[in-house]
């Protein structure tokens, strides 16, 4: 059965019931988890067979070159054609065990019998061990050296610390593999009367336990590796996982906005055009162009037709700029213009409204203020939408300052304080969200998009600039856009620019 389709892809981008696309990933995961969980503690036997295995393969050249040396210094002593024999069976014996070594360390984790393995793996070990046992037996009254056992002790304790090494992640294997040569030595051949042979027994016996305890250190040091390198392949695969359900998140993110894209690109010219028809005939009806309606009630029903219809039509417009803006569409045309002209157009055209409800808009300019290089038409919107902003949420009888000037790092500011209500500090990063409102404009039930702050805010980002709101409840708020350094012009390369021009030329775009 396929796998339910999500109904609310608006609201869930990523389709939770949607099979993983890296089914590898998600079976490490599962394997990893059943290791980690099992019993409390993962079992990492299987994986130290096959590390027995791989060291064992890496040793298969050093080992017969020792078995081969022991054995041509033994024929040179005078033990004769014994050493050779010794180390023929010897060597067949380890060549058995390399063969199955190379045959485990080349199985995957997963298909090894641990069971089957370790009884084999042992069996082999302690043949190696009777193979040491009969070097450890050797007698060569012939051979003209005293204490000849003490060689042999030398041997054994040589082969016992190479033994300890390989066969650290097997328990007990070297235990099993020397304990019968060390007490046939102890037995047969030393002759624990004579001080060194007995201080040679003494080591054996010591060398052995200590081996065993590094052999066992060694162990845990493996297993202790194999927890971590599991928990991070763990890791790793969470990561992947995420990775790919992030992948997929963002895909259909980017599907869901190219066709939000499309849908207002699309639609826009639908709305707009019957838009147009209703606030054109709304206007004509309330103002009664063509006669007069003979009653009060409808007139009012027309402004009010008109009123809804123009609040609508700066609706679509201001989604369909910030639209623009989040799709990376909104292209600036930048040019060389002071912000001081700008804004006096802008309070210019905000006046009627103002004065509308008696609210005073102070202008505050400072004069030294050079041109800075930006997209004239976005710099007025900003603009306006803050006035509109202000004048929106500021009581009759109130005022609003519009300040311009220089910032401490050398770039420019637009200030826009009003005296209202102002905002509570929860509430700043919800007003600077798409649609949203405060609970002041709420309460107060003002007509508004919740998209005037947005749009400053995405406009100022494609500039590089900051938009910070700064507000007090009962104290008012302040809207500030800051244009950086970079954007002055006398501050960087357009000054350079500016000095090949004339000096008309230069007055002119400069001032």
């Amino acid at each position: 059965m396929s796998a339910p389709r999500s109904t609310i892809a608006d609201k869930n981008i990523l389709n939770m019931a949607k099979r993983s696309r890296n089914p590898d990933v998600a079976r490490a995961i599962k394997r990893t988890r059943a290791r980690l969980n099992e019993g409390g503690r993962a079992d990492f036997t299987a994986d130290l067979m096959r590390i027995h295995g791989e060291v064992l393969r890496s040793l298969e050249l050093v080992i017969p070159l020792a078995i081969v040396a022991t054995a041509v210094a033994a024929f040179f002593i005078g033990f004769g054609t014994q050493s050779l024999t010794w180390a023929a069976v010897t060597l067949l014996t380890y060549a058995l065990l390399g063969l199955f070594a190379r045959r485990l360390a080349n199985t995957e984790v997963d298909a090894i019998n641990v069971n089957n393995w370790s009884n084999l793996m042992f069996f082999l070990h302690v043949g190696t061990g009777l193979c040491w046992t009969w070097l450890a037996a050797f007698r060569c009254n012939e051979c003209g050296i005293a204490q000849i056992s003490v060689l042999q002790a030398v041997v054994l304790l040589l082969a016992m610390a190479g033994t300890a090494i390989a066969t650290a992640n097997m328990r007990r294997a070297l235990i099993l593999t020397f304990v019968l040569p060390v007490a046939i030595f102890i037995a047969f051949t030393a002759n624990l009367s004579n001080l060194v042979e007995l201080a040679m027994v003494l080591m054996l016996i010591t060398g052995l336990i200590f081996f065993a305890v590094v052999s066992n250190y060694l162990n845990n040091i493996a297993r202790e590796t194999l927890e971590h390198r599991i928990e991070k392949d763990a890791l790793i695969a969470e990561l992947e996982t995420a990775k790919s359900m992030s992948d997929e998140a963002r895909s259909r993110a980017e599907e869901a906005n190219l066709a939000k894209s499309r849908f207002l690109a699309s639609m826009s010219h639908e709305l707009r055009t019957p838009l147009n028809a209703i606030l054109g005939f709304s206007e004509v009806m309330s103002h009664e162009v063509l006669g007069p309606m003979g009653n009060a009630t409808y007139k009012e029903y027309a402004q009010d037709i008109h009123d809804s219809g123009d609040h609508l039509l700066n609706l679509i417009n201001e989604i369909l700029d910030l639209s623009r803006v989040e799709a990376g569409r909104h292209s600036l045309t930048e040019e060389v213009m002071k912000l001081a002209d700008t804004a006096e157009d802008a309070v210019h055209m905000m006046a009627l409204k103002a004065k509308s409800k008696d609210i005073k808009i102070i202008n505050n300019f400072e004069k030294t203020l050079t041109s800075i290089w930006t997209d004239e038409r976005s710099v007025r919107q900003i603009i306006l939408n803050l006035l509109s902003n202000a004048v929106k949420f500021t009581p009759t009888g109130g005022e609003i300052t519009v300040k311009i000037g220089w910032t401490g790092g050398g770039g420019q500011y637009i200030s826009v304080k009003d005296n209202g209500p102002g905002i509570a500090a929860d509430e700043i990063p919800v007003v600077l969200s798409t649609f949203g409102q405060g609970s002041i404009a709420i309460k107060n039930a003002e007509q508004g998009t919740g998209l005037g702050l947005p749009i400053v805010q995405a406009l100022m980002h494609l500039h590089g600039g900051i938009f910070d709101l700064r507000s007090k409840l009962r104290e008012g708020t302040e809207a500030l856009v800051i244009f950086p350094r970079d954007r002055v012009v006398i501050a960087g390369k357009k000054l350079a620019e500016a000095a090949e021009m004339d000096d008309t030329k230069r007055k002119k775009i400069f001032g």
